[in-house]
């Protein structure tokens, strides 16, 4: 099984994500035969910009060498996400969104033709049989709550490239109760 990694913490050690989210690799690889390839989105992700956005709106075949070096590192986010059966995303919840770097990489696998088409009824994701394990977690904001603006950005994301097997592992509210929070999402972990 191809596993694609996402580690969208900013923080390389304490991070709550990132230690549940090495608990459910672990759990997902054990006694099997895997590939994990790992995504540490706090080494950096390009921003997308006005000539990125050039080179991913000009045909593949009329790009000139310097729109093709653009997207190389888009083409390379893109190439793992196809690669992987399974995308696990590790992913704090920032100000009540997402970390700034996974917005860039949604940004940057998010591409017409490529990841998505537009189709006679609408957009039509092309990322599919795929399964998505998410991992929240946040100090105060509760998954299901009024002030829960990433849980459905996340399924409409996902699904709009054709990622509708998504399961959300909630270490939401750490902040409140730590260790209840930590003991409920073990526990949804050891379920996978």
């Amino acid at each position: 099984m191809n596993i694609l990694r996402l580690d969208a913490s900013m923080r390389k050690t304490g991070s709550y994500s990132r230690i549940l989210t090495d608990k459910l690799i672990e759990q997902l690889t054990s006694g099997k035969n895997n590939e994990v390839t790992i995504r540490d989105l706090a080494d950096g992700i390009p921003l997308i910009d006005e000539n990125w956005i050039k080179a991913n709106f000009t045909d593949v075949d009329e790009r000139t060498c310097e729109q093709k070096v653009c997207l190389v590192a888009s083409d390379i986010l893109v190439d793992e996400l196809y690669k992987a059966e399974h995308i696990v995303i590790g992913l704090p919840i920032y100000n009540f969104g997402v970390p700034a770097a996974f917005k860039a990489w949604i940004d940057q696998v998010v591409r017409s033709k490529l990841t998505f088409r537009y189709g006679d009824n609408g957009p039509v994701g092309l990322v599919e049989n795929k399964k998505a394990y998410i991992i929240i977690a946040s100090g105060g904001t509760k998954l299901g709550t009024e002030i829960d603006f990433i849980s459905d950005y996340l399924r409409h994301i996902l699904g709009f490239i054709g990622i509708t097997d998504v399961t959300f592992i909630d270490s939401s509210g750490l902040g409140r109760d730590e260790s209840q929070t930590l003991a409920h999402a073990h526990k949804a972990i050891e379920r996978v």
